[in-house]
């Protein structure tokens, strides 16, 4: 059940990018899933915005079972002129595991960015969250937000 939840949350990733690729006004879009038993939870969210010739995506997955605990954070950003830049960060405490993802693609007004933070506490609690947000000038930005707690 856990690889399948990690296959799901990876393919709306990858749909969400390929449709906001394909688009050429703003778009931004998020998912997130959850799945606990007796054996464990797992669960993350993911997000892709894109806007004339900018894309960013980010993904963040967590999962606990026992005393073991991991989490997985990943992005991109990809720009036809301009810049494009993404950075994971992985942190662990006492209190818990979390992985910051970051991706953001600019050129001139226009840009794209998501956002994604995943953290696994020691006491089982597994929180994740995305925010995707695209802009063109003259428009208001598109912005979509999934949590999962």
């Amino acid at each position: 059940m856990q690889r399948f939840t990690f296959t799901v949350i990876a393919g709306l990733c990858l749909l969400a990018s390929s449709v906001a690729a394909a688009q050429t006004r703003a778009v931004a879009s998020t998912a997130g899933t959850r799945v606990s038993s007796s054996a464990g939870t797992v669960g993350g969210t993911a997000g892709s915005a894109a806007a004339a010739g900018t894309s960013a995506s980010t993904l963040g997955l967590g999962a606990r079972s026992g005393s073991s605990a991991v989490v997985v954070g990943g992005g991109s950003a990809a720009a036809v002129q301009g810049r494009a830049i993404s950075n994971t960060r992985i942190r662990e405490n006492p209190q818990m595991l979390r992985a910051q993802s970051r991706a953001t693609a600019m050129d001139g007004g226009t840009w794209s960015r998501s956002m994604s933070q995943t953290t696994v506490g020691h006491d089982n609690g597994l929180r994740s969250w995305t925010r995707s947000m695209a802009h063109q000038p003259g428009s208001r930005p598109v912005i979509s937000t999934t949590r999962i707690r």
